[in-house]
């Protein structure tokens, strides 16, 4: 999730993420678990097979952590390049981690030529941390800021900006292929943010301070607005089910939705859908998820107290929904 300078700047966003933990030398957890990690504040979460644990950013450091079995977290990646980071994707089959990083003045390397205009792509090797490229994704006017990153089969990268109103395709060379923009990707705040990449060859994303949720044909570029029921207001981070059902995690941080959770179903191939009830979240605004072979993990990152000022919270949560 991201602010615009036409709302208040740092009034972000808050993360909460539900699950279990996996470590590579021990079982997964039958709890969820509080991961210590003074002032990390990560917006981002991404399960990672090769190690059988979570990834997770930092919004005040710009960091890629891994989840430790201890419930401590270790520093993977750390490019000083990125003021924070945000979406996280596992690119397994390349041996890659895709993250996307911008600054929303909440980062200690924040500063007023980069507050919502630093927005890109990094991409980094999977096993070492150590970065592969870095993709500008902000152009040379207008204010920027990527958020949620997804990839596909052939290791192409689908990126939110959430300031520009625009998805992004990048290819595995790092070449930006493809961009997508529609009238109905603006928002009087906060715009575009959660994507998935679904098998059948099109992007879902969501649009928060609206709750509209689009279906978009990134080789033609139309964008087709998913006729709800309901719209999903707030929606942040999206995960695409193994049964094709979609959980979307939305908050109250910026736009008049609720601190939940909710599942949508389509059977006419994401034309239409329906969503299940709402399922409350405590203890902090969920932004986003991961799929793991333990379910779905959904991550309190404890972003609404970096926003107030507050930068001495020692942990986040994850709870599997």
């Amino acid at each position: 999730m991201r602010f615009r300078n036409r709302l208040a700047l740092p009034a972000l966003l808050a993360v909460a993420i539900g699950g279990l933990l996996a470590g590579p030398a021990q079982a997964h957890p039958a709890q969820d678990v509080e991961v210590t990690a003074p002032s990390l504040y990560p917006e981002g979460v991404a399960w990672d097979p090769t190690r059988r644990t979570y990834l997770v950013g930092s919004v005040r450091f710009g960091t890629v952590a891994v989840v430790q079995p201890g419930k401590t977290v270790r520093t993977l990646v750390s490019d000083p390049a990125m003021v924070s980071t945000f979406g996280i994707s596992v690119d397994a089959a390349h041996s890659r981690l895709l993250v996307t990083y911008a600054d929303l003045g909440l980062g200690e390397r924040s500063s007023p030529a980069t507050t919502n205009h630093q927005s890109g792509l990094g991409i980094f090797d999977l096993h070492t941390g150590q970065r592969i490229s870095l993709v500008d994704l902000a152009g040379s006017d207008g204010e920027h800021a990527a958020n949620d990153v997804a990839v596909d089969a052939r290791g192409n990268a689908y990126v939110t900006d959430t300031v520009g109103d625009t998805l992004f395709r990048v290819d595995p060379r790092g070449r930006i292929t493809a961009r997508v923009t529609n009238p109905g990707f603006a928002a009087p705040g906060f715009g575009l943010n959660g994507v998935v990449w679904h098998p059948d060859g099109f992007a879902l994303t969501v649009v928060y301070s609206t709750g509209k949720l689009f279906k978009v044909d990134m080789d033609t570029g139309k964008a087709d607005e998913v006729a709800l029921d309901q719209p999903v207001l707030g929606g942040d981070g999206l995960v695409l089910r193994r049964d094709g059902s979609l959980v979307a995690v939305t908050n109250s941080l910026g736009a008049p939705g609720v601190n939940g959770v909710r599942v949508l179903t389509s059977g006419d191939h994401w034309r239409t859908a329906r969503q299940s009830p709402v399922t409350p979240w405590t203890g902090g605004a969920p932004t986003t998820a991961a799929a793991s072979p333990f379910g779905t993990a959904v991550l309190t990152g404890h972003l609404e107290a970096l926003t107030a000022g507050d930068t001495s919270v020692r942990t986040f949560g994850l709870r599997r929904f």
